[in-house]
Parts: structure tokens; C-alpha cells; sequence
């Protein structure tokens, strides 16, 4: 087989770049180790920059997202049992989050795959990028018994931090930066209403603590553990007495419990590496960067590296514009910088360390001075509404 582009990994933005890809006549495959319905079964973000829906537009599958999704205008922090409304539309020009699942965002990219002429590959093993440092790079795979190969122009690697696209590159070509934190969030979602519309990030002494939401109906909670904790240690009665302890008493009161329909702990992490490219072989989102989910950066991120390589790819197929291709990590990583810096100022402001440290009183002083007037809200505004993304020359 020959393609133009091949595509390994089909999250959103594996198939976020194939449609775009597609919608300017470039030929691309998507290769996927797991099946269809495993991918739809990952349960991640769901708070959407405004950046993201417009490419989501310019793709030709944000309908249901603009019939469906909730616009915030705002959020809120609470700190000793006070909320505190970062409003962000007034305080971004206007600029506002959409809340829109990350499965819901995965079902409209496959539908309109399926309905397009682009071959997607589910359940092939052994995919392997091959020769990528050349100007004939090819993909190896395995399926129902046979070894397949892919000719192609340029590979995107958007298959994830445990994907095979980064591991691939030779050892001293790139550079790792990392920081793992010292606990993790212990994720709840149910069918249950939020407790309120606007999400709520809360610093209190037991612990973090986020109340978000997919939809009027479905809530997603996370309460901040010890790195070593079980989930197993936690029956959905333990959660929800923890939340309510954690919570503003007006908040606790409204709160409705339920069944959980997942439970899980995320270990937190910044990771980047640099460059995000090797040879003809880019790296996308989460294959290239990881930031803790405070800031409601992973996704977002992963998007605007997508908006980069589509619009590069665009001008190399149509305009011979090669000379871009070197530009994609450059570009990339001016704004994942941002976020990986973002997300770890929201995490180190809203999180105890150890309540002891005069570290953590400092923080406790840092998030009450950028709460204590408009201008100071702005700046965390302007970032939590999402950065623009960069023009491509």
C-alpha cells in the first residue's frame, strides 16, 4: 500500500488530522492497535478551548458539539469554603470553554471517517515506523496473520506516551524533561447532575478537589490522593462523603450521589520531549508532551500540534512548501511550553504538598494575591481559555 501521510494512532488527534487531511484531498491511513470500540471506551477530558471547535468546524464535524456542548462563560475556584468566579469570557475578550466529551468528540471523528473514502486500520499489531530519518519512510503492521507494509510521504505519531512512534528514534536525538508529582486523582463519574454549572476547582486542607461534568446529566468528580492509594480503597460512599467534606457547605448540600460508572487514579505528570520530529516522522500530542489535567490542557494541546502538521502538510502537498517541514517541533512547542507551564502553575497553587513547608504557605499567598482583583484573574483567564494558536508563513 502507498499513501501520503500515515497516521498511527486513532484517538482524536490521529483522526482530527486525518479528516483535515482528507478535507484538503491528502491521501492518508490511520493505523490502531486496539479495536473501535476499546478507543471509545477511554475516559478523559471533556473542557474544550475555543481554538479547538474551529478546527473542529473547519473539519466539518463540530455539529453535534455546537448542538450539544455546554458554552461556559466562567469558573469557579473555592478556597476555605468561599468560591471565587474567574469570569472568563469577560476578562478573554469574549473567549469561553465548551464542555464536550472526549468520547463524544472520538464518536463524531469516526462517523465522519467511516463516511469518508480513508482507510483505517483497527487491531494491527506490531506497527512499526521504518526509515523515517529518509525521504522514503514506510509502516510495517501485522494483521490476521500477515505483515503489511505502508509507503508513504510523511508519518504522524499520535499514538500516545505509551505509543511505539517516540520509542522508535534513536537514543540521543531527542531530549526528555519530566516531573512526576507526589499524588494522584482519584476519578468518579456518574450519572448524576453536576453540582453545579460552571466546574469547580477547590483548594482545601484534606486535599484537592474538581468537580467537572460531560453533560447536564453526567458528572465527572476528582478528589486529590497519595501517589500509592488503591482505587480499591474506595467505595462510592467513601468518595462522596470525601467530596462533601471538600466541598463549600452550599455546594455539599446540592450535591446528588449516585453509582459510579468508572473509578480510576491518574498518577500526575509533566513530561515533554525535544524536538516533537525526527526525519519525516512528527510527534503529536500525548506521544510528545503529558501535563497534569489542572489546567484542562492535554487535549487542547494535542490539538493545536494537529492544527500545526495539518496546516504544514497542506502547504507541502499543495504549495511544495518543504522548507516548513523543519518548523513543526519550533512551532509546537512555543505553545505546549505554555500549557506545561500553565498546567503546573494551576497544580502547584491548588494542591497541598506538605502543609508543614513554608512552600506551601507560599502558595496558599500566590493563589489568594492572583484571586484578589480583575487584572490578576485575567491572567489565568487568558490561559485557561486557551492560547492562539500560530499563523504558518
Amino acid at each position: 500500500m502507498k499513501t501520503q501521510v500515515a497516521i498511527i494512532g486513532s484517538g482524536p488527534s490521529g483522526l482530527l488530522l486525518g479528516q483535515l487531511l482528507h478535507k484538503q484531498g491528502i491521501d492518508n491511513i490511520v493505523l490502531e492497535r486496539v479495536s473501535p470500540d476499546y478507543v471509545l471506551g477511554r475516559i478523559r477530558a471533556g473542557v474544550i478551548e475555543q481554538g479547538f471547535v474551529e478546527l473542529m468546524q473547519e473539519a466539518g464535524v463540530a455539529g453535534r458539539m455546537l448542538a450539544e456542548g455546554e458554552i461556559h462563560h466562567a469558573v469557579e475556584i473555592a478556597v476555605d469554603g468561599a468560591l471565587h468566579s474567574i469570569e472568563l469570557s469577560k476578562l478573554a475578550d469574549g473567549k469561553v470553554v465548551t464542555v464536550y466529551g472526549q468520547t463524544e468528540i472520538t464518536y463524531d471523528l469516526m462517523d465522519a471517517r467511516n463516511a469518508s473514502s480513508q482507510l483505517s486500520v483497527y487491531e494491527a499489531n506490531n506497527v512499526t515506523p521504518h526509515d523515517v530519518n529518509s525521504n522514503h519512510p514506510y509502516v510495517t503492521y501485522e494483521k490476521d496473520g500477515k505483515t503489511h507494509r505502508i509507503d508513504c510521504d510523511y508519518i504522524a505519531g499520535c499514538d500516545g506516551f505509551h505509543g511505539v512512534c517516540r520509542p522508535s528514534i534513536p537514543d540521543g536525538v531527542i531530549r526528555e524533561y519530566e516531573r512526576v508529582y507526589p499524588f494522584g486523582w482519584l476519578g468518579l463519574l456518574s450519572d448524576t447532575p453536576p453540582v453545579n454549572y460552571e466546574l469547580i476547582y477547590i483548594k482545601h486542607d484534606r486535599g484537592f478537589a474538581l468537580c467537572s461534568k460531560r453533560s447536564a446529566t453526567r458528572s465527572r468528580y476528582y478528589l486529590q490522593v497519595p501517589l500509592e492509594e488503591k482505587v480499591e480503597n474506595w467505595s462510592d460512599d467513601r468518595f462522596w462523603e470525601e467530596l462533601k467534606r471538600r466541598l463549600p457547605e452550599d455546594a455539599a448540600a446540592k450535591l446528588v450521589t449516585g453509582p459510579s460508572l468508572e473509578k480510576s487514579i491518574a498518577p500526575l505528570r509533566s513530561f515533554v520531549v525535544e524536538p516533537m520530529q525526527y526525519g519525516r516522522m512528527f510527534l503529536v500530542g500525548d506521544a510528545a508532551h503529558i501535563v497534569p489535567p489542572t489546567g484542562a490542557k492535554g487535549l487542547n494541546l494535542a490539538a493545536s500540534d494537529v492544527n500545526t502538521l495539518y496546516r504544514i502538510l497542506t502547504k507541502v502537498f499543495k504549495e511544495n512548501r518543504t522548507d516548513l517541514i523543519s518548523r513543526y517541533s519550533e512551532i509546537c512547542l512555543r505553545r505546549v511550553w505554555h500549557g506545561v507551564r500553565f498546567s503546573w502553575w494551576m497544580t502547584d497553587m491548588l494542591h497541598h504538598f506538605d502543609q508543614s513547608s513554608i512552600e506551601d504557605k507560599i502558595r496558599d499567598s500566590e493563589l489568594s494575591f492572583f484571586l484578589a482583583s480583575p487584572e490578576r484573574r485575567a491572567i489565568l483567564a487568558e490561559q485557561y481559555v486557551g492560547l492562539p494558536y500560530e499563523e504558518i508563513g
